[in-house]
Order: C-alpha cells, then sequence, then structure tokens
C-alpha cells in the first residue's frame, strides 16, 4: 500500500486524471463534430450550385479530423488539410489519419504551412472552422487572407467559417462549461471569456477541462484574437472579391435541440449565439 499525501489525501505518485489527459482528445470530443460539419458543408454547397461537392480544403485544420472524415464519406472525395502547428498536425496523423484505410488515407494531403499561401489543386469548399482566422486583427490580413483563400477556390466554390457574437461573448470572466462525459471517467469543458478591448475588440479565450476526480487541465488552450463582426466579415469578403455571402442563423429555439441552421437576414437579438457565413466565389 502506498503512502498518503497529507495535503490531498491521494496516494503519493498517482497521476490525477488531469496529469495523465490528452488535450487534443478531450478538444475533439468537446469541440468538433465532424459528422455534422461535413453535413453543413454538403447543403451549403448544394443551395449554391445543385450539385454535390467532391473537394476540400480545411484551413487551421488542427489534427485534421473533419478532412479524415470527408474522405471517408465518399471513395470519389479528397481533401487538404492545411495548419502551421506539427505537434498538432502529428497528432492528427497518429489519432485521426490511421483510422483510414491505405486508399483513403492517400486522399488526405496534410500541409504544414501558413494558409496565406496559394495551392494547387483549387477545391469545392475551403473551411476555416472554430474562428480561426480571427488571429487576423486587422482589417488588411483578413482581406489579403480571404483574396488568397477565394484564389484556392474553383470557380463553383464556396468558403464556409463559423461565427460567434452576443453580449454574453464580451463579457470578461464569462465562463460556458458543458459535461462532456459521464461516470468516474469522465470531464467537463469549460470556454472562458477572460479579457476583451472594447476600443480595439481584441480578446482572449481559454479552454479548460475538468476531471471527475476534481483535477483540472487549466488553459489547455489559449486563443488572442480580434473579435469580427457578422458584418465586418461580409463587407471583407466583398472586398476580397466573393460574389456574394450569407448568413445561416440557428433557428432552433430550444437549447436541447440539435442546432438547425437557415439563411437569415434579420435575426433577433442573443446574448450568445453561433452562426455560419457562406462565401460564394
Amino acid at each position: 500500500m502506498g503512502s498518503k499525501d497529507a495535503r490531498t489525501g491521494k496516494k503519493k505518485g498517482k497521476k490525477t486524471m488531469a496529469e495523465t489527459a490528452d488535450k487534443f482528445r478531450c478538444y475533439e470530443k468537446s469541440v468538433q463534430s465532424p459528422e455534422h460539419e461535413i453535413e453543413f458543408f454538403e447543403r451549403a454547397y448544394k443551395d449554391c450550385f445543385r450539385r454535390k461537392a467532391y473537394t476540400l480544403r480545411e484551413d487551421f485544420c488542427g489534427t485534421f479530423a473533419i478532412c479524415c472524415d470527408w474522405v471517408a464519406s465518399d471513395k470519389r472525395r479528397t481533401a487538404v488539410g492545411v495548419d502551421l502547428c506539427p505537434e498538432t498536425l502529428q497528432w492528427g496523423r497518429d489519432n485521426n489519419l490511421v483510422k483510414l484505410d491505405d486508399e483513403q488515407q492517400a486522399r488526405v494531403r496534410v500541409l504544414e504551412q501558413d494558409v496565406r499561401k496559394k495551392n494547387r489543386p483549387q477545391v469545392d469548399i475551403l473551411a476555416a472552422q472554430n474562428f480561426s482566422f480571427w488571429i487576423f486583427k486587422t482589417r488588411r490580413e483578413v482581406v489579403d487572407y480571404f483574396k488568397i483563400a477565394r484564389s484556392n477556390l474553383q470557380s463553383q466554390g464556396i468558403m464556409v467559417m463559423d461565427m460567434m457574437g452576443g453580449g454574453e461573448c464580451l463579457t470578461e470572466g464569462q465562463t460556458d462549461k458543458r459535461k462532456i462525459k459521464k461516470g468516474k471517467k469522465g470531464f467537463s469543458y469549460h470556454w472562458t471569456q477572460h479579457s476583451y478591448n472594447p476600443i480595439n475588440h481584441n480578446c482572449e479565450f481559454y479552454i479548460s477541462f475538468k476531471f471527475a476526480d476534481g483535477s483540472k487541465m487549466k488553459r489547455a488552450f489559449t486563443y488572442q484574437w480580434r473579435f469580427w463582426t457578422l458584418a465586418e466579415v461580409r463587407e471583407m469578403l466583398a472586398e476580397a472579391g466573393f460574389s456574394e455571402s450569407y448568413v445561416y442563423w440557428d433557428v432552433e429555439e430550444d437549447e436541447d435541440e440539435e442546432s438547425k441552421y437557415e439563411r437569415k437576414e434579420v435575426a433577433p437579438s442573443d446574448p450568445s449565439w453561433v452562426s455560419y457565413i457562406v462565401a460564394k466565389k
């Protein structure tokens, strides 16, 4: 029997759940839903062009789970994932890419590079999810990125981004807590709005995880962004040369029900919302 730490009451040498947890796996379970994203991509593309999409580019792809699910969804589909972080990309290779068979893996291309680079071949859909383009804090940077993103699309192509907003998103110290997994091996996801500067709209968010044994993985991910609005982004898309843009607003009023997105030009005021912008080349 091992001795116990007088302060914590736990056996010495025994690691907490937070110490043994994989932050990328926790992130995927908490934040990502590739099946839902692909379903939305398909619908948005058909809304624009009345046909099926086959090629995808995922900018800021991280562990590129969406790329992997995309190619698995149809044997004719290919995907390109682009990200600058070698650690995150390697985790994706070790944990997501390996789940595909050899033929499927051959249809996924992973690029460790800045998203502001032109690549061939051009694709049907370019996705920039999880508010990632907010890393660009000036109008010039965003417009330049949108111009390059547009050049990476085929003539019948769309760019898809998610957006968030509402007063709660600007309230410092506001934390959204959600139980992700129940039981002795369970954990919760905490999304914290740490700071917001109303003068330049710079903001900082944290993702933390709390586990069933009471241990915490604090600030597992930190995001330092410019808080962009729907109106600003649509204006910048037009400036970058996109012919049209659409807002898909969540019209499901019951928080316990699955989100349902529809094109809208008028939406109700909401203290906390998430929507999509779809831009047509």
